[in-house]
């Protein structure tokens, strides 16, 4: 099938992602003993959602800030989905300050600069990224923390029995386990045109744009993503260590 895309968009298209969000539900509910309907419902959400995308970016693209309201809008579902991850009972709203944390440099250093203009669509596929990154590694480092946390609250509690203070415990038997969500990100850099193309890469040079330029693109987004990352991962650890993502009557 002739077009502008890399893949064939056609009638195939919808079948396979009919079998493959079949064969996804089914191993996550039969192998993994979780519920069936979780996958459908993501992949059902997927749809509409980037449906919905697609005609606000059309409608916001001649205004920036337009784009920008639409980037908030991206922030505070990061936050919410993020944060109820981590802290389902808990403070889910300070999944803010590491989302925030790790888009806010990366993003003022690409507008400060001028590498990321102010136009609506590079706005929101750049930001809309580091918010995306940020969201993910919040949720992973969150986690991993809380449960370290929990395997090891007997550590904690001698350390603090020492004379540390707690913030300091908790962060004695967590600290190497807070970069772990950062990993993912680091091995795509690693291997970036070596086991997969990055999607950027693949579209500019669709869209007709040099190798080399887009290489360089996909190089400030990939390198731009480590920043958003590692510092989203800080920022989540030290909440962990100070506990704030409890409620305070549940805090020591």
């Amino acid at each position: 099938m002739e077009g502008t895309t890399l893949l064939n968009t056609g009638p195939a298209a919808w079948v396979v992602l009919a079998v493959l969000l079949g064969g996804a539900a089914a191993v996550w509910a039969l192998a993994l003993h979780r519920r069936f309907t979780e996958v459908l419902l993501a992949g059902a959400r997927a749809l509409i959602q980037l449906a919905v995308v697609a005609v606000v970016i059309a409608a916001v693209s001649p205004y920036p800030g337009l784009a920008m309201a639409f980037v908030a809008l991206m922030f505070i579902v990061a936050v919410w989905t993020s944060g109820h991850r981590v802290a389902p009972r808990g403070r889910w709203w300070m999944a803010a300050l590491p989302i925030a944390a790790g888009t806010l440099p990366a993003a003022g250093a690409l507008l400060l600069s001028g590498v990321l203009p102010l136009q609506a669509l590079a706005l929101i596929a750049v930001l809309g990224q580091q918010i995306g990154g940020a969201m993910a590694t919040t949720t992973l480092a969150g986690r991993r923390v809380a449960d370290e946390l929990v395997l090891r609250r007997g550590e904690v509690e001698a350390a603090a029995a020492l004379g540390f203070e707690w913030p300091s415990a908790r962060r004695l038997v967590s600290r190497h386990v807070a970069g772990e969500a950062v990993l993912p990100g680091l091995d795509q850099t690693r291997t970036a045109g070596l086991v997969t193309l990055p999607g950027a890469f693949v579209g500019m040079i669709l869209g007709g744009a040099s190798p080399i330029d887009a290489g360089i693109i996909q190089l400030l987004v990939l390198v731009s993503l480590l920043a958003v990352n590692t510092t989203a991962a800080w920022a989540a650890f030290q909440l962990a260590a100070h506990g704030l993502w409890e409620k305070p009557a549940r805090r020591r």
